[in-house]
């Protein structure tokens, strides 16, 4: 019984590890997109339009934790305007930020990588194949290959959880303790 436990977790392990392959093969045609966006985006602000589903994404994972975490949203906007040298692509403006909602509203870009993966792993659920929707997808999925890091405006805000450091540091303080 042991040994067929064992089979079976080899078998399953093996098929875990064909299906990330076939995930992480399905999503390199929209990182390479995403990489010449970006590159065309630098050569003219045009091609910012480009950019605007990874936007929309990224400012709505701002509101809705911003939401969740009583952050309060206020505005929200994907009109690119320009920023000295640079241009804001989006923003999104709290009222409530505090240290307990700081970290979570301003880094929840982070999520949006979930997205390609999750699409991914559905179109790849019975092996590797190409169709046409997949040119449409690799076009929605690329710009959110660009807009999941944080800005360094959301990393400035997400440092004010800095208390979140002495609750880790004093859990993983406990933990070390107890063993």
């Amino acid at each position: 019984m042991s040994s067929l436990l064992a089979a079976l977790s080899a078998q399953a392990g093996t098929l875990i590890a064909a299906h990330a392959q076939d995930v992480a093969l399905y999503l390199l045609p929209s990182i390479l997109l995403a990489l010449l966006i970006r590159y065309l985006a630098n050569l003219h602000p045009a091609f910012l339009l480009l950019r605007l589903s990874g936007t929309l994404c990224h400012e709505l994972a701002h509101f809705f934790v911003g939401i969740f975490t009583g952050a309060q949203p206020r505005s929200f906007s994907i009109i690119p305007r320009r920023a000295g040298n640079s241009w804001q692509l989006g923003a999104v403006m709290l009222a409530n930020i505090r240290w307990y909602n700081a970290a979570p509203a301003a880094l929840a870009p982070l999520l949006i990588v979930a997205i390609p993966v999750l699409v991914a792993y559905w179109r790849t659920r019975t092996g590797l194949h190409f169709e046409a929707l997949d040119i449409a997808l690799a076009f929605l999925l690329a710009p959110q290959f660009l807009s999941f890091i944080p800005s360094s405006a959301d990393w400035k805000i997400a440092v004010l959880s800095w208390p979140y450091l002495l609750l880790v540091g004093g859990a993983w303080w406990v933990l070390q303790t107890l063993q």
